[in-house]
C-alpha cells in the first residue's frame, strides 16, 4: 500500500509527515492535523473543480482539508478562507478540497515517463455515492433540495472524492481537459470493480455527489507536447493506472479501518 501518512495520522510518527515527489522534483506534500499540503515553489498551470480556486487558474499549493461528517457546507469558500488565515497562509493562488475521510487514508502514487511524470494525490469516501443520469436527491443553484417525485428531504452527509493531478509536462489546454476526462472515467471504473452502489436505488456508482479534481501542470516546454490525454495515450493510460489504484487503496484502507473498529 501507498499511504504515506497513515504512520503519521495512526502512530503519531511526527517524522513521517513530508513525502517529496520523484516524478515532479521540487513537489512535496505535507501532512497536518487537519490538513494534507501540496506545494511547488512556483506558481503552474492548474484546472479545477475545487469548491475553493475552481476554474483555470495559477497555483502553487493545494490543500485537502479534513471536516467530520456533521459539517454544514453552507459557505465552503469562506470556511477554507478562514482556515487559511488561520494556519498563516496565501489565500490566493492555491486550491482548496473538502473531504470526511480520514487524513490517514491518503493514497499517493506516480509515474515517471518520458513525456511526462504525474502524481496523484486522493482520498475517496463513498458514504454519498451516487449515479450520475439516475433518478435520485439533487439541489438547486440555491442549495434547496428535492427527492425523487419532488418531495423535500434532509440535507445528505458528506462523501467525497478527492483527485490532485499533478503533471510535470507539457500540455495544451484541450489536453489537460482530456486528462480530466480520463481520470474521472477510471473513477469511475474503480467505484464499479469496487463494488459501490448509489444507495438511493441500488445501482452502480459513478461517483459521489461531491467529488473534485485538481490537475496542475508544470507546461515544461523542454518536455514533447501533449495534444491527446484519452485511453488510447501513453499519458491518458498512465493517468487512468495511477486513479484508479489511489481511489482503491483509500477506499481499501477505509475498509479496513471499519472492520477493525467494529470488532472492538
Amino acid at each position: 500500500m501507498t499511504l504515506p501518512f497513515f504512520q503519521y495520522y495512526t502512530h503519531a510518527k511526527a517524522d513521517q509527515d513530508e513525502y517529496r515527489s520523484a516524478a515532479w522534483p521540487g513537489l512535496t506534500i505535507r501532512a497536518h492535523e487537519r490538513h494534507i499540503r501540496a506545494s511547488i515553489a512556483n506558481r503552474v498551470n492548474a484546472i479545477s473543480s475545487a469548491v475553493y480556486g475552481g476554474g483555470m487558474i495559477e497555483l502553487d499549493r493545494i490543500f485537502n482539508i479534513y471536516v467530520d461528517k456533521h459539517y454544514r457546507c453552507d459557505d465552503p469558500p469562506r470556511d477554507i478562507t478562514d482556515l487559511l488565515m488561520e494556519w498563516e497562509e496565501r489565500t490566493t493562488a492555491c486550491a482548496g478540497l473538502l473531504t470526511a475521510v480520514k487524513l490517514a487514508h491518503t493514497s499517493v502514487q506516480e509515474y515517471m515517463g518520458g513525456d511526462a511524470g504525474i502524481l496523484c494525490c486522493t482520498t475517496a469516501g463513498v458514504s454519498n455515492a451516487a449515479r450520475a443520469g439516475s433518478a435520485r436527491t439533487v439541489f438547486d443553484a440555491a442549495g434547496n433540495i428535492t427527492k425523487p417525485g419532488g418531495v423535500s428531504g434532509l440535507s445528505y452527509t458528506p462523501g467525497t472524492i478527492n483527485i490532485m493531478l499533478w503533471m510535470n509536462g507539457y500540455m495544451t489546454p484541450g489536453a489537460m481537459v482530456n486528462a480530466i476526462q480520463t481520470a474521472v472515467e477510471a473513477k469511475t471504473a474503480a467505484l464499479a470493480d469496487y463494488g459501490v452502489m448509489d444507495a438511493e436505488n441500488g445501482l452502480t456508482a459513478t461517483g459521489t455527489t461531491t467529488d473534485a479534481i485538481v490537475l496542475a501542470t508544470s507546461q515544461v516546454e523542454e518536455k514533447p507536447l501533449i495534444s491527446y490525454a484519452g485511453t488510447a495515450t501513453m499519458i491518458g493510460a498512465a493517468i487512468g493506472r495511477l486513479v484508479y489504484d489511489s481511489i482503491t487503496e483509500s477506499l481499501r484502507a477505509g475498509q479496513l479501518w471499519k472492520e477493525r473498529n467494529s470488532k472492538r
